[in-house]
């Protein structure tokens, strides 16, 4: 299993911003929380669901272990994490508890 982060660089209320991906909801959600990311910043419904970082927490990520991910292999991770958060809300849906 892996974490993700890109190179983007999008320019957003005056700072740069990139995206954080992993192969999993639960290892994703765990790593945003060594970083310190709150939970409510994960965008769960976006097209491709990820966390936005800035540049300086880009870096602090890839010290603490992310890969560095160019755009195919993020939107992949994107991919499937969308799968599994649909899987998940089915399961919940249909009472099974995690």
């Amino acid at each position: 299993m892996a974490v993700y982060v890109d190179n983007e660089r999008i320019a957003w209320r005056g700072r740069f911003w990139c995206h954080l991906v992993a192969d999993t909801p639960s290892e994703l959600h765990a790593f945003a929380r060594r970083l310190g990311l709150q939970k409510s910043w994960f965008q769960a419904t976006s097209v491709y669901p990820h966390y936005d970082i800035t540049v300086s927490v880009r870096i602090r990520a890839l010290e603490l272990g992310a890969l560095d991910g160019d755009r195919p292999t993020i939107i992949a991770c994107a991919k499937r994490l969308k799968e599994n958060l649909a899987r998940e809300r089915e399961q919940e849906q249909l009472g099974f508890t995690f």
